[in-house]
């Protein structure tokens, strides 16, 4: 049996998540923002039990998802009773039926705490908000996104393992915009006892830092690094959040999927398991305190190959099913992220970038951060790494690589702490990732 999972809160320093009892807490996520309102009892267990395996700490999915999230569930049951107008109305949520919308989604979350998975849960996509595209509609107003918040805050208050997330790939660009949002976040503290924390799922290529950083509910940042550049850089987004004031912790919600079109296009390739490893180990060695893993036919729930969002046409869109995709190279992979940082100090970690004497801009951009006494530094494309020694503590630095991909360590051995020293990859080329680990031995 899983032990009671404890409920999250922001470390002393700020930098971090760690449990009630102060001990860290590495995210791990994985989009699953169609679970809730595609997938039956079955199959919704099927994928929770694969992502606790694979070493998964955090579901992110949607209460009111983007396709037709206001619509029947696979129960056929609906979130919303209807206004006067015929449409969904957020402030009366339909518990009607012995299995309504709501207990499937009570279902999920509690089957996620029995696997020992938290649930980044978002009361709605930002399309029920802005619809500036997808199939809304657009039902949410200052006051109806209060009662709405303040029920949902009610009705998981006992429930640990959630995270609220507002927001959903939508911009904030009215006063309407912003008020629903407010209107939200303060039903859900009204609603909860303000017992869980709440972050905000921005746009694509930005952080919820340009609008909402400075708003005392924001307990944390997410960026969307996103699918539109072909070059993976999100590194910049997160070390402009661990930069700002006041000092809030920042991870990247939504990076590149696996396997989805660069740049939502299927003739300029697909985003793999070197550009999903990458995007990893560059956020957390720049600052974040996580991250999130995403694939493009498991966020969506698809079932097979489709030409569009739609799914109505087959074509390169989506190139495989989502129990497919489960078991692609990069979701297998993530796990050795998470086993690197919790074998060492995580609340210690701090990126710099003074630990590396020359590096290189683009695909080879190497990303540095260090504890007290360990150091790591990720190499994209192997190569070799001109370390600057002497910045852990420690007479001499027992030297290794880590392997991204196997999660096994190749030794080199021990080293004088000082100065600057040349080391080279075990294998170099696109898809030939390896973290330089430096940890200090002080001899007596």
């Amino acid at each position: 049996m899983t032990k009671p999972l404890q409920r999250l809160r922001v470390s002393e320093n700020g930098r971090f998540l760690v449990r009630e009892d102060g001990t860290p807490f590495f995210w791990l996520g994985d989009t699953a923002w169609e679970l809730a309102h595609r997938l039956d009892r079955e199959d919704a267990k099927l994928y929770l039990e694969k992502r606790a395996e694979q070493g998964f700490t955090v579901i992110q999915t949607v209460a009111l998802a983007e396709f037709e999230g206001a619509t029947d569930n696979a129960y056929g049951g609906r979130p919303l009773e209807t206004d006067a107008n015929g449409l969904p109305d957020p402030a009366r949520p339909d518990t009607r039926g012995e299995y309504s919308y709501w207990a499937h989604l009570d279902y999920i979350v509690d089957t996620a705490a029995s696997l020992g998975l938290y649930v980044a849960l978002l009361p709605t996509w930002g399309d029920k908000f802005n619809r500036m595209w997808g199939k809304g509609p657009e039902i949410f107003t200052p006051d109806n996104a209060g009662t709405y918040g303040k029920w949902l805050g009610s009705r998981y208050r006992e429930r640990a393992n959630i995270v609220w997330v507002l927001g959903g790939d939508r911009p904030l660009l009215t006063r309407r915009h912003f008020a629903v949002i407010e209107g939200m976040a303060a039903g859900l503290a009204e609603g909860d006892g303000g017992s869980h924390l709440i972050s905000f799922h921005p746009k694509g290529a930005e952080s919820s830092s340009h609008h909402l950083h400075e708003e005392s509910w924001l307990d944390f940042n997410m960026i969307q690094s996103g699918h539109g550049e072909a070059e993976i850089d999100n590194y910049k987004r997160v070390q402009a959040d661990y930069e700002r004031l006041p000092v809030k912790p920042t991870l990247d919600a939504e990076p590149c999927y696996e396997d989805i079109p660069v740049g939502f296009d299927p003739a300029r390739g697909y985003f793999d398991e070197a550009d999903v490893r990458r995007a990893a180990y560059y956020a957390v060695l720049s600052g974040a305190f996580g991250h999130t893993y995403g694939h493009h036919s498991v966020w969506s729930m698809c079932e097979g190959k489709y030409a569009s969002a739609d799914m109505a046409e087959p074509g390169p869109f989506f190139i495989m099913g989502w129990k497919e995709a489960l078991d692609r190279p990069g979701a297998r992979q993530m796990r050795h992220l998470r086993t690197l940082l919790e074998s060492r100090n995580l609340l210690e970690l701090v990126p710099d970038q003074g630990l590396v004497a020359r590096n290189w801009p683009g695909s080879n951009y190497m990303a540095a951060a260090r504890g007290a006494d360990y150091a790591l530094i990720y190499c994209p494309n192997g190569l070799y790494v001109e370390a600057v020694m002497g910045r852990i503590a420690g007479e001499r630095a027992r030297v290794s690589w880590y392997c991204p991909r196997e999660g096994v360590y190749r030794p080199v051995g021990e080293r004088p702490n000082a100065g600057t020293q040349r080391f080279d990859a075990p294998s170099s080329g696109r898809g030939n990732d390896w973290i330089l680990v430096m940890e200090g031995v002080r001899h007596v």
